[in-house]
């Protein structure tokens, strides 16, 4: 297999192509149009099926893991209330306050995500000036942070849902790590044949779970009222106070009670803003802080259920009903996390960070559900090597939190710069809001940074990975795209010479696909130099990936005749959208360009890529580029084209 360069054909900017009033309002999201009142019950229901498996079971570890041998804290009735009141007002400030309140605002057409909010912070910068640089690197940064997160969290999930069997019998211990790794194998292996009937469970089945959680606490809390003392931040300041060092690094566990928080950011495209809001404040919120404070009050009372707190709020004979119903919800919160995996993987690529990729939809209806092979058995095996390294939820506890801090701190740097240029805030209040919001985030990153010995340098070092790759690939197309650039010819002059000593024309239509709208395609060269004709009709195609999610079909084609039977075509595409060519070029009809599919060929360069002498790029980042190169997608795959209508013609690049 001859190694591919990322998509040339592909130009991604953040610019209208013209200046154009209509641009403004050129594209539009499915998912962002306005939801009438009578679909929101519906839309909520799905919000607690897709939006909530995580951070709705974070109840299953997370007071455990405050009082675990990594903080030290002693379990006494004023650290309970102390740990109680630090995880109800880090739900309330972090979850309700900055992303449902502010950072949901931040919409890109309908779509939210660390990357939409980058894409919104990048518009009006300058195409390669330091402040553009700082803000991709922060997007990229926080997107891979985001697949380290998505690796720790089925592991976490399952292995905690699966440890209550050890409270039903001791003697089942040494079968946790085994049936943990027969669900996620399970899991992971149907997800080639789509979510869409399992998803119609999830909204349900999470609405038992919530309820079962709410009505847990509040028995427990019926039996220690006194435990409600917790929702005063006074005694959250007090125990920060009393205890400092170990204070803060407990800091580093009551972060598991807010991870999936960037959940509802992420899938506001899905659902909307009114679901995920009402869904969060009437029902998940009351929910998990009853649960908390029922685990707090039976603490209180009896120490020695610290062991499984969770599971000893009900008696002996709700144990397995409880069991299955918690792993059926962890299920559903790796079902959540894996789906954003495949959905920011195809928005990296659309963007231009990660290698094309093989991606099938998996549903006639819609349009986000996604598989892509490379990445879920990329995930399945680091998913069960975690599970095999750490062995238990309360190691890799230890590695969880880092990635989510990280993801949420640049959030919030980000939320600042599209409050500031997008919304035009005053400097002080955007800074303000960036400022506040911060001075939650770091403190957590800086708790959990302390764990990078016990496990925290694992996603340290995924995002860290995933993230020098996208820089990488990123750096190598520019290079690419600056090569083929220098070796091609103005359009201009190309038809000038053509209408002096025109070739011989054969009847068809010919696409050449280019990044470039304003130089000559390489293959078109190639053509010409080695065959020595010229279709009767030339298609020179651009596919532009712009920087909101969707683009309406009727907006997706332009079309501008160049004379000597030349078109310019460009097709717009979101960074949510799977560019079909085919289906694109349909829309050149209204223009009076009717390609005809079997009378047309496509003409795609394929370069090999060899070393420079001059390279660059560092050779270490060289041989990288190249070998991530070799293993990306054909074009025509990537492009939905069929096979038998394509022409590769192949040369050498140095990079």
């Amino acid at each position: 297999m001859q190694p591919q360069t990322a998509p040339p054909e592909v130009a991604t900017d953040d610019r209208p192509l013209h200046a154009d009033p209509v641009t403004g309002i050129l594209d539009g999201a499915p998912g962002s149009h306005e939801r009438g009142a009578g679909k929101l019950p519906a839309l909520m229901l799905a919000a607690l099926g897709i939006v909530y498996g995580d951070i709705g079971t974070s109840p299953i570890y997370a007071l455990k893991e405050c009082f675990g041998h990594t903080v030290g804290v002693p379990l006494t009735p004023a650290n309970v209330l102390g740990f109680l009141s630090l995880i109800a007002w880090a739900l309330i400030l972090v979850v309700t306050v900055k992303y449902v309140v502010f950072v949901m605002r931040a919409d890109n057409r309908g779509e939210g995500g660390i990357l939409a909010l980058t894409a919104l912070a990048l518009r009006g910068t300058e195409e390669a000036g330091a402040s553009r640089l700082l803000l991709m690197g922060l997007g990229v940064f926080g997107a891979a942070l985001f697949f380290g997160d998505g690796m720790i969290t089925p592991a976490i999930s399952v292995l905690s849902a699966v440890e209550g069997l050890e409270v039903m019998a001791p003697d089942l211990e040494r079968f946790v790590e085994p049936a943990a790794i027969v669900i996620l194998v399970g899991l992971f292996m149907m997800q080639r044949g789509g979510t869409a009937r399992v998803g119609r469970l999830f909204g349900p089945v999470m609405v038992v779970w919530f309820l079962t959680l709410g009505l847990m606490g509040a028995w427990q809390v019926a039996q220690e009222p006194s435990v409600l003392r917790a929702l005063s931040p006074t005694h959250a300041l007090a125990f920060l106070t009393e205890n400092r060092w170990l204070a803060f690094l407990g800091l580093g566990t009551v972060v598991l009670a807010i991870t999936g928080a960037e959940a509802l950011y992420a899938d506001m495209g899905h659902l909307g803003r009114p679901a995920i809001r009402y869904a969060w404040i009437g029902f998940v919120l009351p929910a998990l802080l009853l649960n908390y404070f029922g685990q707090g009050a039976l603490l209180i009372r009896d120490p020695a259920a610290l062991e499984h707190p969770f599971f000893r709020l009900v008696p002996e004979w709700g144990l397995l009903p409880l069991l299955v119903l918690a792993t059926a919800a962890t299920i559903i919160a790796s079902q959540a996390m894996i789906s954003g995996a495949f959905s920011m993987a195809r928005e990296a690529i659309q963007i231009g960070l990660m290698p094309r990729q093989a991606i099938r939809h998996t549903s006639e209806s819609e349009i986000g559900q996604i598989y892509i092979p490379r990445v879920n058995w990329f995930l399945l095996a680091a998913v069960i090597l975690l599970v095999l390294g750490f062995q238990s939820s309360s190691n890799l506890a230890a590695a969880y939190g880092i990635a989510v801090m990280g993801t949420m701190t640049c959030t919030s740097v980000l939320f600042g710069v599209v409050a500031r240029r997008q919304w035009d805030w005053p400097l002080p209040a955007a800074a303000a809001a960036s400022v506040l919001m911060l001075c939650i985030d770091l403190p957590f990153l800086g708790a959990n940074l302390l764990k990078v010995p016990e496990g925290g340098w694992f996603p340290l070092l995924a995002g860290s990975v995933m993230f020098y790759l996208m820089w990488v690939w990123r750096q190598g197309r520019l290079v690419v795209m600056k090569r083929l650039e220098d070796a091609s010819m103005d359009i201009d002059d190309f038809l000038a010479s053509i209408s002096r000593r025109g070739p011989q024309r054969v009847p068809g239509t010919a696409v050449f696909l280019t990044s470039n709208i304003g130089r000559v395609p390489h293959a078109l060269l190639h053509n010409l130099k080695h065959n020595m004709v010229l279709h009767q009709r030339v298609v020179l195609l651009t596919v532009v990936t712009r920087d909101v999610p969707w683009v309406r079909p009727e907006r997706r084609a332009e079309v501008t005749p160049l004379g000597h039977g030349f078109h310019r075509v460009v097709l717009r595409y979101g960074f949510k959208e799977s560019p079909r060519v085919p289906e694109g070029l349909e829309q050149c009809r209204r223009f009076g360009l009717d390609i005809e599919p079997m009378r047309t060929s496509y003409f795609l360069g394929r370069e090999t890529l060899v070393a420079s002498v001059h390279p660059d790029m560092s050779p270490v980042n060289e041989r990288v580029f190249i070998l991530l190169s070799a293993n990306a997608l054909s074009a025509s795959d990537f492009f939905c084209i069929p096979p038998n209508r394509v022409v590769e013609l192949g040369t050498q690049l140095e990079i």
